[in-house]
C-alpha cells in the first residue's frame, strides 16, 4: 500500500487547502507559511505542509457564507446521502487513514485500525442516521418551535484524535446544514488533508466544506474573530479555548469548547479490585494518556491502597512502549516534541515534590534512544493538593488517591478546575447512580460501559461548555425560532 505521505505528495494536497471545493495554494508563499510534520517515533520530519493565514480565513469563511443558504435549505435526505457517502468512502480508506495516524501522532497501528478510525467513521453514521429522523419543527399548541442552522462553523481540532475529532464536529455540523471551516493541528496534518479529500470525492458542493491549515494564533484567531463566522466549536487545552472566546466575544457568536480535564475514577468499597484497577490503568494510558477525558486520578479505598498500587504497577508492567507498527506494541510515542518534554518535566517536578513514586519515572523506557517515548508513570498516597492530583499532564502519568468514607471520596472527585468525564467501580448500582448523580462532570462511566457515539459529550466548569455526539451534538449546530399563531 503506498505511504499517506506519498500519496498526498503525488496528489499535490501538501502545499494546498481545500477551499470552495478547490485545492488552492495560500495566498501568501514564503518560507514561513510552512511546518513541518514530525514522525514521533523516529523524530523524522515526514514532510512539509502550507500553513495559512487572515488571507486564507477570509476565503475560506467568505466560500462558506456563500454556499450556506443552498446547503442549508436542501433536504434531510440530500445531506444524509452525502453523509453516506462521506461514510462509506472512510470506511473504504480505512487503512490509508490507519497508517496516516501511526505516522504524524504515534499510535500503535492496530489501535489506529481498531480504535481512532472507527470510532471516527461511527460519528459519520450516527450523524446520517439521526439527521433522518430528526423533528426539525416541533408544535406546541398554535406555536411552533423551529430548530434552523446556526449558519457558517469554524471547527478547530487538535492533535490527540485527529480524524476522530474531525468527524465530531464536521458530521453534525453538516448534518444541521451549516457550512464549514476547518482548522486542524497543524502538527497532525496528513488525516486532515486525507479527510478533506475524502469530502471532495464524496460529492461536497463548494463551500460546504472547506479545510486551512494552519497555527492557532495566526488561523484559529482569525476564524475566532471573523464576523462572517456564527459559531466556533474547539477541541483543546483550556487555555487555547479561552484565547478563542476572548477572540469571539466582539461578535458575540456562539462559542462551543471541549477542553481539558483531570477526570476521577472512584473505586467504590464493594468494588472487584482486579478489574477495576487493571481496567482504569489501561482507560488512563490510553493513547498514551493523551485524553482529556483520561480518568488520571484513582480515587481508592485507604485499606486496599497497598493492594491497588501492587495490581496497577502489574498492569503497568503488561504494557509494551514501543515501535508503534510493532504488532507487540501495546502504546506508542507522545505526539510531538513539546508534549514530551511538557510530560518529563511534570514527572520531575512531581518528583521533586516528594510525591510517591511507584513505577516509571521520567525519562524514555529501556531500550528506546531516539522517538518521543515516555515511561508509564504512577504516583500513589497523593492528596488531592498536589500538584500530580491538580494538573492536567495530558501523558501515562496516574495519581492514586486514598479515601477513608464515600463522602470525602466524592469531594476528592469534585475538587479540581475541570469536570470533562469520570468513572466509578462498584457492585451496588444504586450506590453507583448515587455517586454519579453527585460528581460534577459532564460524563461518568459505570464500571467501564462500551462506549456509545450517541452519548452527549462535553464539560462542567473549565472542561469547556456545549455538547458534541449523537443528538445533542447536532442540536449545538443550531438555532432554535418560536413561530407564535402557527396553524395545520
Amino acid at each position: 500500500m503506498i505511504s499517506p505521505v506519498l500519496h498526498l505528495k503525488q496528489a499535490g494536497r501538501l502545499d494546498r487547502f481545500f477551499i470552495d471545493g478547490e485545492w488552492t495554494l495560500p495566498s501568501t508563499i514564503s518560507d514561513t507559511a510552512r511546518a513541518a510534520v514530525i514522525c514521533p517515533s523516529t523524530e523524522e520530519t515526514l514532510c512539509e505542509i502550507a500553513l495559512g493565514d487572515a488571507k486564507d480565513v477570509d476565503r475560506a469563511v467568505l466560500a462558506a457564507r456563500k454556499a450556506f443558504p443552498q446547503w442549508s435549505a436542501t433536504s434531510p435526505q440530500e445531506r444524509a446521502a452525502l453523509l453516506d457517502r462521506v461514510h462509506s468512502l472512510m470506511i473504504e480508506r480505512t487503512e490509508l487513514f490507519a497508517q496516516a495516524l501511526t505516522l504524524e501522532m504515534g499510535a500503535p497501528i492496530d489501535y489506529a485500525r481498531g480504535g481512532h478510525v472507527p470510532l471516527a467513521i461511527a460519528h459519520l453514521g450516527v450523524a446520517r442516521d439521526n439527521l433522518l429522523k430528526y423533528p426539525f419543527i416541533v408544535q406546541h399548541g398554535t406555536t411552533a418551535i423551529a430548530r434552523e442552522p446556526i449558519g457558517v462553523c469554524a471547527l478547530i481540532t487538535p492533535w490527540n484524535w485527529p480524524i476522530y475529532q474531525i468527524t465530531a464536529k464536521v458530521g453534525p455540523a453538516l448534518a444541521a446544514g451549516c457550512t464549514v471551516v476547518l482548522k486542524p493541528s497543524e502538527l497532525s496534518a496528513l488525516s486532515a488533508l486525507l479527510f478533506a479529500e475524502v469530502m471532495a470525492d464524496a460529492g461536497i458542493p463548494a463551500g460546504v466544506f472547506n479545510l486551512v491549515s494552519g497555527t492557532g494564533p495566526e488561523v484559529g484567531t482569525a476564524l475566532a474573530s471573523h464576523p462572517q463566522v456564527d459559531m466556533v466549536s474547539i477541541t483543546g487545552s483550556t487555555r487555547a479555548g479561552v484565547l478563542v472566546a476572548q477572540a469571539a466575544a466582539p461578535t458575540v457568536k456562539r462559542v462551543a469548547q471541549e477542553l481539558g480535564g483531570k477526570s476521577p475514577n472512584l473505586v467504590l468499597p464493594d468494588a472487584d479490585l482486579p478489574p477495576a484497577v487493571s481496567l482504569g490503568v489501561a482507560s488512563a494510558f490510553r493513547n498514551m494518556g493523551q485524553s482529556c477525558s483520561a480518568p488520571s486520578r484513582m480515587i481508592v479505598p485507604r485499606g486496599v491502597l497497598a493492594e491497588v498500587e501492587a495490581l496497577a504497577v502489574a498492569a503497568t508492567e503488561q504494557m509494551c512502549v514501543g515501535d508503534p507498527f510493532a504488532e507487540a506494541t501495546t502504546h506508542g510515542p507522545l505526539a510531538n516534541r513539546a508534549q514530551f518534554d511538557r510530560v518529563q518535566q511534570m514527572i520531575e517536578s512531581f518528583i521533586d515534590e516528594g510525591t510517591k513514586l511507584v513505577i516509571g519515572g521520567a525519562g524514555r523506557p529501556e531500550g528506546l534512544a531516539t522517538g518521543f517515548y515516555a515511561r508509564p508513570t504512577i504516583f500513589s498516597d497523593v492528596h488531592t493538593g498536589m500538584s500530580v492530583a491538580q494538573q492536567e499532564v495530558f501523558g501515562p502519568v496516574l495519581a492514586i488517591l486514598p479515601y477513608d468514607t464515600v463522602d470525602e471520596a466524592i469531594a476528592i472527585a469534585n475538587d479540581t478546575v475541570y469536570g470533562l468525564g469520570a468513572h466509578v467501580q462498584g457492585t451496588d448500582k444504586a450506590l453507583m447512580r448515587s455517586v454519579a448523580s453527585r460528581i460534577q462532570s459532564g460524563q461518568v462511566h459505570l464500571n467501564y460501559p462500551a462506549w456509545d457515539p450517541q452519548a452527549p459529550f462535553g464539560g462542567y466548569k473549565q472542561s469547556g461548555n456545549g455538547r458534541e455526539y449523537g443528538v445533542k451534538g447536532m442540536e449545538e449546530y443550531m438555532e432554535i425560532k418560536s413561530i407564535l399563531g402557527y396553524y395545520d
